[in-house]
Parts: structure tokens; sequence; C-alpha cells
């Protein structure tokens, strides 16, 4: 019996035994109006009780079933409440196959790309994506050119995936170079890998741009015809980078016949060197000085001296512009530290460059890629020959926008790169900041080339970006209505924090990748504490613990030496003169105006 039916009997009994005393009161006495109240009163009251304890005895016997808990269909009643649009994934545990070996393979499948290195969850069902543009390429066959193409706004951690790239790829052999860190953001993480970082600049490294580096060495090593043709290779490189130097200082190319003289040159100083001794820039001006034969041929002087001298003086100039300029310190001397072929990785460190120094910086870039390539055709070369293991690279290019509008040279060998890099086994990855990065390049075709790096790229990644910059890309690549709002709204900056916390950008770490027409894959990558100690790109906005420490410990050690000497009068401090505040005591007036604040 339910709480509300007992009450109701009770009340109708003691309604019931009111009617009966108050009846045979009546009649037993012949009329109420003899009886007095309070008489009637008590035998009201105990009849009143007499049916609350019958109904109470009643109750107790009668069987009480239990509450069920009811849940509405549409959710809790009451404030916050209603229907669960979206529930929380559980908790996931990851393990390798050999640590849980038990349990695999797994019953439950997944929609996402599962082939090379493991870059994140999915953002919605929480699966493992994994995903790098070699594995894409090579196993999987999800693209046709191995190259990434990366755009986010700064700070939501477009180098920290690359970074995890780089890790993963080389636990698989692949090479990573990183030919010009600008930053740097992966000089920690080469070194981490056994690497080479080589550093690059004023006091800190040089490259010789005479020196064919290990293509010279590979085509020793080979012999024969393909030696040859090896050396061959080697002095076009060389060619085109003096070249390319000359540009830099100039500010415009190189004409034809001038080409012609500095090829005639460098092959008389090849054939004339000792084995062994390193050709150097100086050695060029000395050749054009001197004007040997096959020099002057070239310059078609016909034994004139003075049409010699009118042909090699504006390329005589440059040259003394370089050496005597902004770039002869880094470019005038041998090599500091040659690219070992057989390191794991290797990062070419160049941010010791100053901001506002762009020749340098467009020439450091020029130099460090043509090494890092001449080091890849060397390697491709000896494997050929079967005198080394193939190898694959993975080239890095981050902050593109910098080397771009540096110099007009880096833009065309990015674009060689991007289109023969299957036939280099090279996988390369460009990361900046927006596709109007291209736009304020010089010329028009410049521009034109560097647009077409996304257009042929085989994984586009995208982080936050501003709606007008993603419609624009989506007319490139190739996105929803739905992937544009997406991304967009991961652009948003952090919100107030009204306890002082440092709330994190709601992009940060969230990216969507895009191949060719398929759905974007939205990802989510949480990095571990090895990666985040690794990759910190607010260096200068860290405090320096240890230096904040140790200033710490030379004040507290100048106080006590102070306070020893009792010189000064701190205040406060027994056994110091003026210490006790008291007026006339020698010291106390000048210590309270030397601590007034």
């Amino acid at each position: 019996m339910s709480r509300r039916e007992q009450k109701r009997a009770e009340r109708a009994d003691r309604l019931a035994e009111e009617r009966q005393t108050l009846t045979a009161v009546d009649g037993g006495a012949g009329g109420g109006a003899n009886r007095d109240s309070h008489t009637a009163n008590a035998l009201t009251e105990e009849a009143s009780k007499g049916a609350s304890r019958r109904a109470s005895k009643a109750a107790s016997k009668a069987p009480v079933k239990p509450k069920e808990l009811f849940v509405p269909h549409r959710g809790w009643y009451g404030v916050g409440g209603g229907r669960v649009g979206y529930m929380d994934p559980p908790t996931m545990w990851r393990a390798t196959t050999v640590q849980a070996c038990g349990m695999w393979p797994f019953a439950a499948g997944s929609g996402s790309p599962m082939t090379g290195v493991p870059l994140g969850q999915h953002l919605f069902t929480g699966a493992t994506v994994c995903g790098d543009p070699l594995n894409w390429f090579t196993r999987a066959r999800y693209i046709s050119n191995p190259s990434l193409f990366m755009l986010g706004m700064p700070g939501l951690g477009k180098s920290t995936l690359v970074n995890r790239m780089l890790i993963g790829l080389a636990a698989t052999g692949v090479v990573p170079l990183v030919l010009g860190d600008l930053k740097p953001d992966y000089a920690d993480t080469v070194r981490a890998l056994g690497g080479q970082v080589i550093s690059i600049g004023r006091g800190r490294g040089g490259i010789n741009v005479l020196d064919p580096g290990a293509m010279g060495e590979a085509a020793v090593k080979i012999g024969g015809e393909a030696g040859e043709v090896l050396k061959a290779e080697a002095h076009g490189r060389v060619l085109n980078m003096v070249a390319a130097l000359i540009t830099i200082v100039r500010g415009r190319p190189m004409d034809d016949h001038e080409q012609s003289v500095l090829s005639a040159v460098l092959h008389h100083l090849r054939e004339r060197t000792p084995e062994g001794r390193a050709l150097l820039l100086p050695d060029v001006l000395r050749v054009l000085t001197e004007g040997p034969p096959r020099v002057r041929a070239v310059t078609l002087d016909r034994g004139d001296d003075a049409r010699y001298r009118d042909a090699v003086d504006p390329l005589h100039r440059s040259l003394l512009g370089i050496l005597d300029g902004p770039l002869g310190d880094t470019f005038a001397s041998e090599t500091s530290t040659r690219i070992d072929p057989d390191a794991p990785a290797v990062c070419i460190d160049i941010s010791g460059i100053g901001e506002a120094d762009t020749q340098l910086t467009a020439a450091a870039m020029l130099a460090a890629w043509s090494d890092g390539l001449g080091t890849v055709a060397a390697s491709h070369a000896l494997a050929d020959a079967g005198l080394a293991p193939r190898r694959w690279f993975f080239t890095v290019l981050d902050e593109l926008w910098r080397p771009l509008r540096a110099a007009s040279g880096i833009v065309d060998r990015i674009d060689a790169l991007t289109r023969l890099n299957r036939s280099l086994g090279l996988g390369d990855a460009k990361i900046t900041h927006t596709l109007k990065d291209a736009e304020a390049l010089g010329t028009d075709a410049d521009r034109a080339k560097a647009r077409g790096f996304v257009e042929r790229a085989g994984m586009v990644v995208c982080a936050g970006l501003p709606k007008t910059e993603m419609e624009d890309l989506g007319r490139v690549v190739g996105l929803s209505r739905r992937e544009i709002e997406l991304v967009s709204s991961w652009s948003s900056p952090p919100g107030w924090g009204v306890n002082g916390d440092n709330e994190e950008p709601p992009g940060r770490g969230r990216f969507l990748i895009k191949v060719g027409g398929r759905p974007g894959i939205p990802i989510k990558v949480a990095i571990t504490d090895a990666e985040r100690r690794l990759h910190n790109t607010n260096t200068r906005w860290t405090p320096n613990e240890d230096a904040v420490e140790k200033a710490a410990a030379r004040a507290a050690e100048q106080v006590a030496r102070a306070a020893r000497e009792g010189v000064h009068g701190f205040p406060g401090i027994p056994g110091t003169p003026g210490a006790s505040g008291t007026p006339g005591t020698p010291g106390t007036e000048a210590a309270a105006g030397r601590w007034t604040a």
C-alpha cells in the first residue's frame, strides 16, 4: 500500500468513528444539549486515536512495493538536464602487439588509415590515424607524389606534427634532412636521433661552394664511366651554386658568357689542383687575374688584353663583392663540417643568421640545399653501383615564406624538387602560414611556381586558418562547407582565463588531412613529454630557471656577506649598525635613506 492510500484509509476510518460516537452519545442522553462539550470532545479524541492505531496496524501488515528507478528517455528532469547529444569516448590504453599479444588481433576495426607514422586520434571517433608522405606513397598507394604541404596560423603545432613524422620515419630507416633550420625547430630532435647538426653563420661555420662534397667522393669510389658522369654532375652543381651567389649579390642573374667563363675557370682549377686540396673562391679570382689560354678562349679576346678585361671584370667585381662583402666569412673558406652520408639524420642550422640579413639567409639556404641534394644524389649513385644499400630521404622546409622571399633561386629549386622527388627517392614537407605568402614574391613567374606547390602536393594538412583563407584553399584542394567551418573554428583565440591559467588555443594540435577528393580526416595530436622537451618553439619566452636560481643564490650570498661585515646597517638584522632603529644610533638615518622604496 502506498503512503497516499494509507493516509486516505486513515482519514475514512477516523470520520466513521466520529459519526458512530456522536450518534451513540445523542441517542443515550436524549439530546446533545444536556451533555457538556468537554465530555464530547474527550470521546471524539479517544475515537480518533483508536482509528489511527487500527489503520497503522493494518498498514504495517500490508506488503510495501519497492520504488522503481525511472530514467526519462529525454534525460533527467531539472536544471541542466535534457538529452545527451554526444558522449565522451571511454578511456583508451595503447600497447604494442608484443605487450598486448593475448588480445591481438582486436575485434573492433577502424575506418581511418593505419599505414605510416602514428599521428594522433580521429577527432570524432577516437580511432588512431597514421600517415606520412613516404608510406602513403610506397606502401599504401594513397598518393601519387611523396610530398606534404602544411598551412596554418602560428603557434598551432605545425612543426610539432612534422617533428613526429621525422621521429617515426627515422625509426623505419628513412633519413630526415632539414636543409636550413631557421628557428631552430628540429636541431634537438636530430641530436636525439643520433644525427648530425651543422651550424652555418658568421663565426659558427661555413660552406665551401666549390667543394663537390659527397658527389665527388662517390665519383671516385664508383670510377669508370659512371664515375665520370657523376663528376660532370658535381661540376654542374658547383657552377649553379656560384652563379646563385653572384645573383644574390647583384640582384639580377648572370649573363650567359659569364657563366661560360666561370665554367672554364672551374675546369682549369680541377685539372691543375693537386689531389686532396680543396678549391676556394679566392682561387677563382687568381685564375681570372692570370687569364690562362683556356679562359681567354671563352672570352673571345683574340689576343687583346683589353677585350679580356672587359669580358671578365664584371664577374671579377661580383666575386670580390662576395669575398669582401657580407657573404665572405661564410663562403670564402673550407667547409667547417661536411654532411655525413651515413648519418641517421642531418640538420643544417642557420638560426644564427639575423632576421634582417636576407642576403646571407638566401645564400645559406641555397648552399644547404645544394649540398644536401648532392648527398642524396651520391647515395643513390652508390646504391645503383651496388656499393651501398638503398636509402630514402625526407626533407623539411619550414617557414617557407622566408626562403621564398630571400631569393628567386630557391623557388626554382623547390619547384624542381616537387616535380622530380619521385625519381630522386625523396619525400618532402613544406610548411607555411597561408597561401598569401606566395603573393609577396617578386615576379609573376615565381608566384605561379609557388602556387603550384599546393596543387602538386600529395597530402595537404590544414591547421587553424581564417575562413577567407580556407575558401581560397578550397578552390585549389576541394574542401566541403563543413570542412571549411571546422578548420576556421580552430583559428579562434583562447578564452579569457579567469583564474590566471595558461589556456591553449582551441585549434592547437588539431589538423585536417586532405588527399585528393577524399573527405578530410580531422585529427587531434597529443604530444608526449619527450616531444615536449625536444620541441619548444617558444624558448625565448620560457624563463631560464637555472639562471634565475643562480642570480638568487648570488643575491643571497651578497646579503649574507654584507650582514656579516656590518657595514651598511641592514634594518632588522641584529648585530648591525642601525638595525634596532633607535634614534641617535649611528647609521640609522643612512640606513633608513638607503632602504626607502
